[in-house]
Order: structure tokens, then sequence, then C-alpha cells
């Protein structure tokens, strides 16, 4: 279920707490609230609102250009600067943003849209037709080396611009996902003059229509925006139709834990990200701050064992894992409650999720074991198994810095896994991109993405193109492919929801990943912070931010 939870402690305030709940309507969301979440309740007129609020990072932004980044964290910044032609509200609705009007054609094939008149981009260029197009057909562009954008696109070809402010979208197959997809920060619409400009560095200029224009960035210190005083074009989902109450936001980078939370403690900063959980209690009770936690929906953190590589392409070997690894107690002894274990390949919100996975393999170091002699991996005498001469050794790779404490699951995992005779070698890098996506080299890879629908599945389970990047899990099953494939031109959600359940099933039946716990975004903030929101996604929106 997806929650949203906060906590405000202020005896003359009585808070309410929110369920969320995502599904089927419009691309697998489920019903929520009409509106994103208030951080806190609001008082006074337009006028007394302002401040400059300072918004500390876990990690750094790979990029600003939404076409080309892959992380979560780009996207809390550069959904400040950029916008789209449509914003999903938390019930599932797809509701006018850039764009006023649609029509869909009976086939699902084209979608025309007219825009909206008098938006123009932070560095004059007017928004129309051809900035539309401009932004679309540079994701399919291989110059541009698309990130998560490349997934969400699909299966957009061409556009047609009709006139100055009506443009038809033309798609390869119908695509029940692929309006909802168009509201996701990675298909903003950018300013085609300062990608013409910045080129390659276009990421480190970002230039778009939203309620903030860039100022700076200074390489992993910080990043600031600052009001769009232009700005008039606000979506329904926030109340603030016009510029942002906020002078400056200032996203401050700070990866160490301890110095992050010190820094809101000691009022350096307004508000941080990702407080780990042992500070969750701390915060709740002191006075002066609030937290606001919001469970993301999508593909949880999710260990993925590499196919490619022997003897993990054994499925008694793979299953061996899924036995081996205790991820309740990982969860729990890492998380303290804060963060729930999860037990699919997608977030209970997402549809098609099976509940009767929950539970349906518990910890048996027994079982794993007899598993391991039966393929004739036999414990050596040092306990560690071997066979034909060779140790049953895990090569786990993770990144640093220690993002949401996944280090410490490598090392707890280690710990697990020994007990079975397997000997786990753990590899923290700060290359993730190259020894992982580009050399392929890991026995064992953690990934998450927040998403709102099953299609998210296809970059991950779904048998790469020749010549494409290989998936994390390198699974090639003509019959998931098939499955996969029908999910994404089904239109009757129910019918959608079975065949998305057939796919999570067979990647639980064969040991495909080992899934770990479903993110919360927890934001820890001075009290003085009001009028903080998130989107379907979990993102926070600061149309609606003041400092009181």
């Amino acid at each position: 279920m997806h929650t949203r939870i906060r906590w405000i402690r202020r005896t003359s305030i009585i808070l309410t707490l929110v369920l969320l709940l995502s599904a089927c309507s419009n691309g697998g969301q489920g019903t929520t609230a009409n509106s994103p979440t208030d951080a806190s309740a609001t008082s006074g007129s337009a006028t007394d609102k302002g401040g400059d609020v300072t918004y500390a990072l876990a990690t750094s932004p790979d990029t600003l250009d939404p076409a080309r980044s892959g992380l979560a964290v780009a996207i809390r910044v550069y959904r400040t600067i950029f916008e789209n032609l449509v914003v999903k509200t938390n019930d599932g609705t797809i509701k006018p943003w850039l764009a006023t009007e649609w029509k869909e054609s009976e086939d699902h094939k084209t979608y025309t849209f007219k825009l909206r008149e008098g938006v123009t981009f932070h560095d004059g260029t007017p928004f129309n037709a051809e900035a539309v197009k401009f932004s679309l057909d540079r994701i399919l562009d291989p110059i541009t080396k698309a990130g998560n954008s490349a997934a969400l696109i699909v299966p957009y070809e061409s556009s047609e611009v009709i006139d100055e402010y009506t443009i038809q979208l033309n798609l390869s197959e119908p695509s029940r996902a692929f309006l909802g997809n168009l509201s996701q920060a990675a298909l903003s619409i950018v300013s085609p003059t300062a990608v013409e400009k910045y080129s390659e560095q276009f990421g480190k200029h970002p230039v778009g229509t939203g309620p903030f224009k860039f100022v700076k960035w200074d390489e992993n210190v910080q990043i600031q925006v600052e009001r769009n005083a232009d700005y008039t074009w606000a979506p329904e989902t926030v109340e603030n139709k016009g510029k942002p109450y906020l002078n400056t936001l200032t996203f401050k980078i700070i990866p160490e834990e301890a110095t992050r939370v010190g820094s809101l403690q000691s009022e350096q900063v307004t508000a941080i990200e990702t407080v780990p959980p042992q500070n969750v209690l701390t915060l709740e009770k002191q006075p002066g701050f609030q937290l606001l936690k919001v469970n993301t929906p999508g593909l949880p953190y999710t260990l993925f064992i590499n196919q490619k590589k022997e003897p993990w392409n054994e499925l008694k070997a793979r299953q061996a894992l899924q036995y081996g690894i205790d991820v309740g107690s990982i969860v729990k002894t890492l998380y303290l409650g804060i963060y729930e274990q999860a037990w699919s390949a997608v977030t209970p919100s997402i549809l098609g999720y099976d509940a009767s996975l929950e539970n349906a393999i518990q910890p048996d170091q027994a079982k794993a074991a007899q598993l391991l002699d039966e393929i004739g991996w036999k414990a050596g005498a040092d306990g560690i198994r071997e066979k034909n001469g060779q140790k049953l050794t895990l090569h786990y790779v993770d990144g640093s810095p220690n993002r949401e404490k996944r280090n410490d699951i490598a090392a707890m995992i280690q710990q697990q896994l020994k007990k079975i005779g397997v000997q786990v070698e753990v590899e923290i890098t700060q290359d993730v991109s190259t020894l992982v996506f580009t050399n392929g080299d890991y026995d064992i890879y953690g990934n998450s993405q927040v998403k709102d629908d099953p299609q998210a599945l296809i970059p991950f389970y779904h048998t790469a193109a020749p010549g494409a990047r290989a998936t994390l899990s390198n699974l090639s099953s003509p019959e998931v492919d098939e499955w996969l494939q029908q999910g994404a031109v089904e239109f009757d959600d129910t019918k959608r929801a079975e065949i998305y359940g057939k796919v999570l099933r067979y990647i639980h039946d064969n040991a495909i990943i080992i899934p770990i716990y479903i993110f919360p975004y927890v934001v820890g903030a001075s009290e003085k912070l009001k009028g903080l929101q998130f989107d379907y996604l979990g993102y926070p929106i600061f149309n609606d931010v003041y400092v009181e």
C-alpha cells in the first residue's frame, strides 16, 4: 500500500494520516487523494509567503538533462525547472499542463495535442509545437545517449507539427502507458535554443518552462534555482498557480548521513532528504522539526542475479540464494521498521501485484544447503563449497557512497551466505556504470526504479535486443517476453493485471531476483517550512513552499 505519513510535533496542530492507493486507472495507477500530500498546514495570505530554502540531498545528480538522467535524485532537482505536456494526479487521472487538451485515435496510435499559448522558456524561447517535437525526437537520437527517457518514450515513433500550437504524436503500436508516461519528468520539454547552445553541457545549464530557473551548479556542493517571476501556468495539482513563493531554492549535496542530520538540527539547512532510520525517532521527538514519509511506487530495491554467470544460471543455485538470504532480518536490523520488506518485482501499488507472493518463501538454511548439494556443490574443509576444484563464490557489486545502507546489506548477506557455504566477495565501487552495465562483471547487483506502471518491467526482464545493453538479470524467456508485449498494448486493466501477474509469478518461481525493501522517501524539515507536497511518484513539489 502506497502510504504517506507525516509527523509534526506541535501540540497546537493535529495532523492527518493520508493513505494513498495506486493501482489500475490510467496506466496502472490506483486511487489516491485527489491532490498531492501537503507537508504542513498553511496560513496567511500569498503576500506573507516567501523566503529561501536549503534542501539537502543524499547524493549528487548525474545531470540535469531530463533526457539523459538516470537518477531519482536528479529528478528531485530538475522537476523544479522543467515541465510536461500533461500531469497525473494521485488518483491516476491525466490532466492538462503544457497541453490544454488532446485527442486519442481509435487505434490508440496517434495523439493530437493542443498546446498552451503564452508560455516561454527561461531563455525567452517560445514554447510551441516545434519545441515539443524537438524534445521528443531528441530522445530517439543516439547522439543524446538517453537514459530512463528512452524506455519511457516507447513506442513513440515521430511527430507532426500541425500548427504553432498543435502537434500530433505517432506511435509504432498502441501503448496503455504512453499518455501517463508523458507526465514523467524524464519526458520534460526542453528549450531547443539552449540545447543547441550548450550541446553536451546542457545538463549543466538546464533551461525549461518551470516555476524555478537554474542559477548555478557547484560540483558536489550545491545546485541553486530561483523563482521564475513570469510563471503563471501551474497545473491543477498545486494550489499556487502563479510564481513560486520562494526567492531561491538551494539543493545542498551532503552524502554523509550524520552530517546531513546535523545540518538540519543546527539549522544550516531547512530540510533534508532520506532521513536515516536511526534518526527518525530522534527528529520525531525533537521540538521544531517535522518528518514526512511517502513510499515510492515502482520497482523496489532488488538484487538481480546475473544468469550469465555460473552457477547462477542454474535454477537450484538461485533458489539456494532465496532460502539462504534472510531478507526480513536485514530489513528489521538496518531500517528499524521504517522501511517495508519487498516481496515481488514491483511494489504493492503497481497493477498486477500478487499479494500471494508475500511470505511465500521463508529463510531456510537447510533447504539452501540441500539445493546446493543436489547440483554438486559440496562443503570443503573450510566450510566453503567446492565443485571440480572450484570454490563457490558470489561477486556482489554495490555502489559508493553507501546509499540507503545498501553496503550494509551486502555485508549482512556476506555473513548469511557463508553459513551455507557460499563465499561472497563484496566489491564497492564508484564506477558502477563500467563494472556492471558495460562489463557485466557481477553475480549480484541491486537496483530500484520509481515508476507507476508495470510496463517498467520491460527494461529489466525482457530479452535484450541484439546489440542492446543486457538486462541486469540477463533473463531470456520467450514466455515472459510475450507476456510483457501483451501487457504493453492491452487497454483492459483487468486483463492487463492478469498478464503482469503471470510475469511476477514467473520471476518469483524462477528465483530471478531477491526483492529487499520498498523505499520510503523520508524528509526531515524545520517546522518553519510550509506547503511542501509530493507528487504521485513521491517527488517533492515546491510551488506552494514558503518559510514561515
